[in-house]
């Protein structure tokens, strides 16, 4: 069910942005800097905590997939488009700090990969 879940999700929304505003005033900017990509790096980590110790049910697993193949494209896609057009307005500085994001993120892939768990099989579809 979709809605099992979503108290999960949105409570690390919540904490999500709350450190984003945080993290944006201690930088002297009064915005919202990176606060969902803590919230999705919180909902990861606290779901597979849950998952591994065994809190999470399926139905539960099953909503919090849904909602991030809902809730991820739409606001990666609107941050994107501010992303852009604060760095074509705010010069090389913006530019440089860009670029050095997504090269961080291309030297996360491989260590985030090592943290999946692939010992497990995906589930073979009943005839």
């Amino acid at each position: 069910m979709v809605i099992y879940g979503l108290l999960i999700m949105g409570l690390c929304a919540i904490v999500g942005n709350v450190l984003g505003y945080m993290l944006g005033g201690m930088l002297g900017i009064t915005a919202n800097v990176g606060g969902v990509g803590f919230a999705m790096l919180f909902l990861v980590l606290l779901t597979r905590e849950l998952s591994k110790r065994g809190y999470m049910s399926k139905p539960s697993e099953s909503g919090i997939l849904f909602w991030n193949a809902m809730y991820i494209p739409v606001v990666i896609a609107m941050a994107a488009r501010q992303n852009v057009v604060a760095a074509l307005t705010g010069g090389w500085i913006a530019f440089i700090g860009g670029l050095a994001a997504v090269f961080a993120g291309f030297l996360l892939i491989r260590p985030l990969t090592a943290l999946a768990d692939t010992t497990e099989s995906p589930e073979e579809p009943s005839a």
